[in-house]
């Protein structure tokens, strides 16, 4: 099964749709994937994924194992080797589609509306118009057409017990609230004064010491709103499955608009999203997004987004579910 887009929301958005093609196929599969998805941690307890292979083409900043003539040729080898008798593309990749056919794969599926169609086999293939639609909703769209039916309509990622108990432990028994200070672009990031803002706005609620959830490019981040604040735990590169077991444990997620974001709402966290710079996407019931006022802008849209509206945003949303 191939899901090439690169981000770790990418792949939970896929989750419903990996499990109900398991479960069409009657066992696990092995997945092709980006390395910047971090499927092999996301999916560490996901009984529908046997193993992971890298799809590592055109990443930032260096050159991929699968890069040029060689890692063309490289990659295909891997997969011939491999004896996969059906394959899934879940994207429009014509090379990538080509890929599935240079490698001997017998029965290849995917959704057809381009290029891609010349190298697949199986239908049924989507209407052109499919390129348009978000890749939850084509994916959702595709196993609709093959009759393959999702057994969810979201993402559901389990949580290793054991880690979890051991998260349990490490933050002594205490539900924090998680705060995302990630973002894999600038115009959605939220800022360090902001966030600070927010920490103190939580701690004067009540609230015990958040959590500060990041990767490793957000430490300088983190410490600069711990530092302002005066409160605030450190998550920062920590692998995905002792995040997904915090989140389990957390009180509610709020912050950026990211991979984690989706991760939290994955496991069950209420999670509230900062929706300044794109439109939010409803594929989780578990996420309340807060939109600025006067309009979502990637040039100022997270700027006016204030700690005392999310503030509100949230206690509005924690008292209507206690009434509902």
């Amino acid at each position: 099964m191939v899901q090439p887009l690169p981000g770790i929301g990418d792949m939970v958005w896929h989750l419903p749709h990996i499990r109900a093609i398991a479960a069409s196929v009657g066992g696990p599969v092995t997945l092709l994937a980006k390395p910047r998805s971090l499927a092999d941690q996301l999916f560490q307890a996901e009984a529908t994924v046997r193993d992971v292979l890298w799809l590592d083409r055109n990443p930032e900043r260096r050159q991929g194992r699968h890069d040029g003539g060689r890692g063309w040729l490289r990659l295909v080898s891997a997969l011939r080797a491999r004896r996969f008798t059906r394959a899934y593309l879940l994207h429009h990749s014509r090379s990538l589609a080509f890929l599935l056919a240079a490698a001997g794969i017998p029965a290849r599926h995917g959704y057809g509306y381009g290029m891609d169609r010349l190298f697949l086999n199986r239908g049924p293939y989507l209407p052109r118009a499919t390129f348009w639609r978000h890749p939850f909703d084509q994916a959702t769209d595709w196993l609709a057409a093959a009759g393959i039916p999702m057994g969810e309509a979201e993402p559901i990622l389990p949580v290793d017990a054991e880690l979890r108990a051991a998260i349990r432990t490490r933050l002594g028994g205490r539900s924090p609230v998680a705060i995302g200070i990630g973002s894999s672009e600038a115009y959605k990031q939220w800022g360090a004064a902001r966030f600070a803002a927010l920490v103190r706005r939580l701690q004067a609620a009540g609230w015990p010491e958040p959590v500060l959830v990041g990767g490793p490019a957000e430490q300088e981040l983190g410490e600069a709103i711990r530092a302002e604040s005066g409160s605030g735990q450190l998550a920062i590169g920590w692998p995905l499955p002792e995040v997904a077991a915090l989140f389990a444990e957390s009180a509610f997620y709020v912050g950026n608009d990211t991979g984690v974001m989706n991760l939290a709402a994955a496991v069950g966290l209420r999670t509230y999203g900062l929706f300044g710079a794109v439109p939010p996407f409803h594929h989780s019931s578990r996420i309340a997004p807060i939109l600025p006022p006067g309009g979502i802008s990637k040039a100022d849209g997270m700027a006016r987004i204030t700690e005392e509206a999310v503030m509100a945003a949230i206690d509005d949303d924690r008292e209507a579910r206690r009434a509902g």
